[in-house]
């Protein structure tokens, strides 16, 4: 399902109980100075990611300063987050001239311990090639180094190396829980383009040699998926970042069914082995 950019005026644009991804959780919150949100979703476990912008956070009585940093876009500095228990009461307050912030949430019933993740912290991926048309490089907040700390929530950006290409492929899928050849894993995507006059495509094949859907994504879109194939591309001549979420049904290590037809070019990706090892 393709949600296209809006003014969510600080309201979730996927909400807990959502019908096509009810393992996930996304909300964009704007703030200017010193502007505060709270929040709380019983039953999710959650991230807050400033896309852009600085803000403080507290989270039942622990506190972080100075969360986030970048300036114009996502390509300007580093990630960092703070990870937010499931129902836990959080507030985050604006330290910078206006802060825009992703907060990610996968469902997840146990109430574990807050933390943050610092621009140190992350876990860096970088695979594929321009000859391929497949070079991405990806940044996990949550990723393989929190795994002892979080539930079911897998919180990442990627990025296009390069001015367009394919990202997500050879074509996979994780909407089934059948270990242990996948995972049942709900996915949200928000995109971005620089120039943010991009585009792009994001394909959804439900079944192997049949027809799928396509939608165009622009600077903002929001794609939700809960079963199918889906690599996406950007069009030549503009870079894409997207903010993704992965939300487990029974685990929180993500298990890729890759499309028969196009299996075999796992052998041809440089470095794609790494990658599908660091969603754990």
């Amino acid at each position: 399902m393709h949600i296209p950019p809006f003014d969510n005026q600080n309201k979730p644009i996927v909400d807990a109980g959502d019908t096509t991804v009810p393992l996930n959780y996304f909300n964009i919150v704007k703030l200017s100075r010193d502007q505060a949100f709270d929040y709380q979703v019983p039953g999710y476990e959650t991230c807050i990611v400033p896309a852009t912008g600085t803000v403080d956070v507290e989270v039942e009585g622990e506190s972080w300063q100075a969360i986030g940093g970048r300036g114009v876009d996502v390509w300007d500095g580093e990630p960092e987050g703070v990870y937010v228990p499931s129902g836990a009461k959080a507030r985050m307050i604006c330290t910078s001239d206006t802060a825009e912030v992703f907060v990610a949430g996968a469902k997840f019933d146990e109430t574990l311990t807050p933390f943050a993740v610092r621009a140190d912290e992350l876990d860096l991926v970088q695979y594929g090639s321009d000859d391929t048309k497949t070079h991405r490089k990806i940044k996990h907040i949550l990723g393989q180094k929190q795994a002892d700390r979080v539930g079911r929530l897998l919180v990442s950006e990627l990025f296009t190396v390069g001015a367009g290409g394919w990202s997500g492929f050879p074509s996979h899928k994780h909407d089934t829980d059948r270990l242990p050849d996948e995972t049942r894993h709900d996915e949200t995507y928000n995109f971005r383009f620089r120039p943010n006059h991009g585009s792009g495509l994001q394909m959804l094949q439900r079944e192997d040699g049949k027809p799928g859907d396509a939608y165009h994504i622009v600077d903002g879109s929001t794609i939700c998926i809960d079963n199918g194939y889906h690599p996406c591309a950007a069009l030549p001549g503009y870079e894409m970042y997207y903010f993704t979420i992965l939300g487990g049904l029974s685990q929180r290590s993500l298990v890729q069914y890759f499309q028969p037809t196009h299996a075999y070019q796992i052998e041809t990706i440089p470095g794609i082995k790494d990658m599908i090892a660091k969603f754990k």
